[in-house]
């Protein structure tokens, strides 16, 4: 299982990003809770498009669970057609990990 944490900055103790579409990284863990891959965002700027370009970006790396503050619907239509669970949360990365593997 991989986890997709939409994240403010490349920490593990950062903020969850409040834009999906739009978060400057993704910290990827496995159900170990082991951190596998941070990835800078390609889509923080630019014109429209950000959060379609997230959901496959993702779906392309075989995420199971995307856990961000905020999803645009767009981005949520992308996700669910591609069977990605999205958990909205708020806080910090390791809490949220931790609850979504627990929960």
């Amino acid at each position: 299982m991989k986890i997709a944490i939409a994240s403010v900055e490349k920490s593990e103790d950062s903020q969850i990003s409040t834009r999906g579409g739009r978060a400057p990284y993704y910290l990827i863990f496995n159900e170990k809770k082991e951190l596998l891959e941070v990835i800078s965002n390609p889509f923080t700027s630019g014109g429209g498009g950000a959060g379609t370009g997230t959901a496959k970006m993702l779906a392309d790396i075989n995420v199971d669970i995307v856990i961000v503050g905020e999803v645009g619907e767009k981005m949520k239509e992308l996700l669910d057609e591609k069977g990605l669970k999205i958990l909205k949360r708020e806080g910090v990365v390791k809490e949220a990990l931790i609850e979504a593997i627990n929960g």
